[in-house]
């Protein structure tokens, strides 16, 4: 009988200390960060962000869709989710919001943080999305050939506000023509619905009005809001800190 009861305290202990091992594996951050970038711009701009989440132990992934086709680039997107070594964050910025939005479905996504980033719905496009909250920029160009970009003299101001003029100069003049279509892609099985979700607004965007982030962030019931005093569409560049401590709190928060 006594031999029995030991056996039973063994397995008893075994038990608990496996359960334990579980809820702390889980209560672990997640390691693994992947950066998606917007139109007209390559992946280049995380740079400040990616220095700050290296420092503090985190494996980054900066990701390079083309911007020729929406599809294309959440296959991209979905190829550098799928070299991660377990569960990941995955960031996006301004039409990379709209990427992570179906990318996020990946399993290996955690968690999505929103960068004054598009965060569409189901049926809906973020060119439409614009049209409902008109944003301050006036310098788009569509080309005949089907490409877009930004009136380079503007960039500075429209897209870049922040930015180190010099640093801002050379942005306008090296930009990628985004494929206009790309901002017409409906939205099906948005990933936010079923995925934490971290966002934040940049209160002096000229490209996507700020009072559509707080939407998007709102509906996507977001863990955290952070809103950047001053800060224009680039807020990933010119807030690095700031966007980097957010996206320590969702790999800490998301399991």
């Amino acid at each position: 009988m006594k031999t029995i009861f030991k056996q039973l305290l063994v397995i008893l202990f075994a038990f608990c200390a496996s359960s334990t091992e579980v809820v702390f594996a889980q209560k672990l951050p997640v390691k693994n960060i992947v950066l998606v970038h917007g139109a007209f711009v390559d992946g280049s701009g995380w740079e400040g962000i990616y220095k700050e989440l290296t420092k503090k132990g985190y494996h980054v992934s900066v990701t390079q869709q083309t911007l020729l086709s929406y599809e294309d680039d959440v296959k991209q997107v979905n190829r550098i989710i799928d070299q991660q070594d377990g569960p990941c964050i995955l960031v996006g910025h301004s039409y990379g919001g709209a990427i992570i939005t179906i990318a996020g479905n990946n399993p290996k996504v955690a968690g999505l943080v929103y960068l004054a980033a598009h965060a569409p719905d189901e049926g809906e496009s973020e060119a439409d999305n614009g049209k409902k909250y008109p944003s301050a920029y006036k310098s788009l160009i569509k080309g005949d050939d089907g490409f877009d970009y930004i009136n380079p003299n503007n960039f500075p101001s429209d897209f870049a506000g922040g930015v180190a003029k010099e640093k801002a100069d050379f942005m306008a003049v090296s930009q990628t023509p985004t494929k206009d279509s790309v901002f017409h892609a409906i939205i099906h099985n948005p990933a936010w619905k079923s995925k934490p979700v971290w966002y934040m607004v940049a209160k002096a965007d000229r490209i996507i009005n700020p009072d559509l982030e707080r939407l998007y962030a709102k509906r996507a019931k977001s863990k955290k809001t952070v809103e950047v005093q001053g800060a224009g569409h680039c807020v990933f560049m010119t807030h690095p800190k700031e966007a980097a401590e957010l996206i320590v709190e969702a790999s800490k928060g998301s399991q």
